[in-house]
């Protein structure tokens, strides 16, 4: 059952039947080692009769942290950074107005994997730049209503400065819902404190993730009910912003405690608004609605772009019709912030069986950047108000070391220095690096070449950036905005290659800011070297020679001598004072086993190199290595391995990987078959 949102009679059932949330382990044996899932919960009462298979019935009210099974697999490890905002890439975005919110569905309530999966047809979102808040889309009445998201999606929007909340939906009659389930949602304890809220705020806290979307969409209340969710929503946001925590609320129940979706922020719903952080109004605005939405959350002394407009893209993606300038006009300010709903159609509208890596980022590329696919040019003709028009591209590249091998977060292969260590398809979000914000800046008098993210090949994990094309006139590609410090001793590193015809390389630093919105940053060429196609991969160090102060921008200038089509890949960027590995992790060990699906754990050693993620490796009879998985966690299931012919026992190698891919000593365990 996937119906869209338009197709429901009431927006945000759909959404529920789709949804997935995080499941949390805790390294400790068990009797089987099963495989970690994203948690769900009911609040408190579960339904009547038994769950299908794979589901799993459970209750918030009896949670507990301690005696969480999974939360060791499931508990984000990244801390939210801080971001800033460079000049923009062009005139028309902006800063310090309409902010940009996704609803996403990363897989089934019941069955969203932990820690990733063996495939690459997943929704690998990488343009978190333009994200302020991402929502753990989902939930079922037939599965649960409250959802945790997992670590790999929490680790790769905290590395990018956004913030995750996870989903509270209460859905209508029509798909299940019963209003017994709000009821226990706000219930109150003896001393009149509501004990879900205080649950809602552990959990976040305990998983690491940043606050709630609320949902209640469930009919049939009445103004009592209205209060009771009131009082609840307060409560809670009170005990989350002690934490840190924030929450949102969904314009669906009013204060009468009937469900009817406003389309505005008016009488009926403000009162939540103000218990709340901010709003998600309803796909039924109108310019009119927005604007008088505007002004009335001014004259609460509420910023206006805390209202979320709801664009349903669900069905059409990029190709949707919506009314941007009610949203996001041209000519005056931005009216409200934009509420995305389900982007992830940039996956789902491919066919099933065909969603490759390079498919699904190419749509993904036209969905946020727009048709031009060069935020420093957008098309005014194109249809599609892609959010590098409006809004203005965040960073957190801002201290040393910092490195990047351009991993998305999935592929069709593992490759460690050039070479495959894995020839399976894979995902996992939390392993993507921090990726360039705009996809593709390039300033050439000639013609423009092609820039991807390609996955046939990489230095490091699954995927390097090509440029193919014609350089018949250099060509500078924007990569990063920074805020780096340069000392005596920084160094930026390449790793490239060229695939086909010769190219030369220089390297683009920037130590101010362009000189306004859309102008080029001030860029430094620096000389590299030439690489031939004949050349394997080469890492190149460039000393940063006569620079002061701090890194505004990185790019690559690239030139073909003679001219001529060429194809070349970086694989990796890395700025660094020094050089030094992490030390490696302790106490490696397999805590269940199950034939061939293992659980492992292991600890932390304490040192001054931070840990990026740990890489867990299959050691083969002949000496070589297998690579079986990588996590930011200190817990890893394996599923599915087999003795080799005449292997009584194998050996496992864990590493711990610094921000610069400098990897530790390993650590080992040996598990007898």
């Amino acid at each position: 059952m996937k119906p869209t949102r338009r197709a429901v009679l009431i927006a945000g059932a759909a959404a529920a039947l789709l949804p997935a949330a995080p499941a949390l382990a805790a390294p400790r044996a068990r009797a089987a080692a099963t495989a970690p899932y994203a948690s769900y919960w009911y609040p408190d009462s579960l339904p009547d009769g038994s769950p299908g298979s794979g589901v799993t019935w459970r209750s918030l009210k009896a949670w507990r942290a301690a005696d969480d099974p999974d939360l060791a697999f499931n508990a984000a490890s990244v801390p939210l950074a801080a971001r800033f905002t460079p000049t923009p890439a062009n005139t028309t975005a902006r800063s310090g107005q309409a902010r940009v919110q996704a609803l996403v569905s990363f897989g089934p309530t019941s069955a969203n994997p932990s820690q990733g999966s063996p495939t690459a047809d997943y929704y690998a979102l990488t343009h978190w730049a333009y994200l302020d808040e991402l929502v753990f889309w989902g939930g079922s009445a037939g599965e649960g209503l409250i959802l945790a998201p997992n670590a790999p999606v929490v680790d790769a929007a905290h590395r990018h400065g956004v913030p995750v909340l996870g989903n509270v939906f209460l859905p209508p009659t029509a798909y299940g819902g019963q209003l017994r389930w709000t009821r226990d949602l706000v219930q109150k304890d003896a001393a009149g404190r509501h004990p879900l809220a205080a649950q809602l705020v552990a959990v976040a806290a305990a998983y690491g993730f940043d606050g709630w979307f609320l949902n209640a969409e469930t009919g049939g209340g009445n103004t009592a009910l209205g209060t009771a969710v009131l009082d609840f929503v307060t409560e809670l946001r009170t005990l989350a912003a002690a934490k840190g925590q924030r929450v949102t609320w969904y314009d669906a129940m009013i204060v009468d405690g009937t469900v009817s979706w406003q389309g505005a922020l008016n009488d009926r719903n403000q009162a939540f608004f103000r218990a709340a952080d901010d709003m998600f109004v309803d796909f039924r605005w109108s310019a009119g609605s927005l604007a008088a939405s505007a002004a009335r959350a001014a004259r609460l002394g509420r910023d206006p772009y805390e209202l979320w407009a709801g664009v349903d893209v669900e069905s059409n993606g990029s190709d949707s019709t919506v009314n941007w300038d009610a949203i996001v006009p041209t000519a005056k300010a931005h009216t409200t912030s934009i509420g995305l709903y389900r982007p992830e159609w940039t996956r789902n509208h491919l066919p099933a069986g065909r969603r490759t890596p390079e498919d699904f980022h190419a749509a993904d590329d036209r969905f946020w950047t727009g048709r031009s696919l060069d935020p420093a040019r957008p098309d005014g003709t194109d249809p599609w108000r892609a959010p590098a028009v409006s809004v203005a591209d965040r960073s957190t590249v801002t201290s040393v070391p910092f490195a990047s091998v351009f991993n998305t977060g999935h592929g069709l292969r593992w490759y460690e220095e050039g070479a495959v260590t894995s020839d399976a398809p894979w995902n996992h979000l939390g392993l993507q690096d921090r990726l360039p914000s705009r996809r593709w800046v390039v300033r050439t008098a000639g013609r423009r070449p092609v820039v991807s993210l390609d996955f046939g090949d990489a230095w490091r994990g699954g995927s390097s950036v090509l440029v193919a094309g014609e350089l018949d006139a250099a060509a500078v590609l924007d990569l990063y905005a920074t805020r780096l410090p340069v000392t005596a001793g920084t160094v930026v590193e390449l790793t490239h290659r060229a695939d086909a015809g010769d190219v030369n390389v220089e390297l683009a630093v920037a130590t101010r800011e362009p000189d306004g919105p859309g102008a080029p940053p001030p860029y430094t060429f620096l000389p590299v070297n030439r690489v031939d196609a004949a050349d394997a991969w080469v890492t190149s160090t460039v000393r940063l020679t006569g620079l002061f102060g701090t890194v505004h921008a990185l790019g690559v200038r690239l030139t073909a001598p003679g001219g001529g089509p060429v194809r070349w890949r970086l694989g990796r960027v890395a700025v660094r004072d020094t050089a030094e590995a992490p030390a490696a992790p302790a106490g490696l060990r397999i805590t269940a086993a199950t034939g061939g699906d293992l659980r492992f754990a292991w600890h932390a050693t304490p040192h001054r190199i931070p840990v990026r993620h740990y890489e867990l490796h299959r050691l083969r009879p002949d000496g070589t290595r297998r690579f079986l998985g990588g996590t930011c966690q200190r817990a890893h299931f394996v599923p599915g391995l087999r003795p080799e012919p005449g292997e009584t026992a194998t050996r496992f190698e864990l590493r711990a990987v610094g921000e610069l891919y400098d990897a530790s000593a390993p650590v080992a365990v040996t598990h007898t078959w």
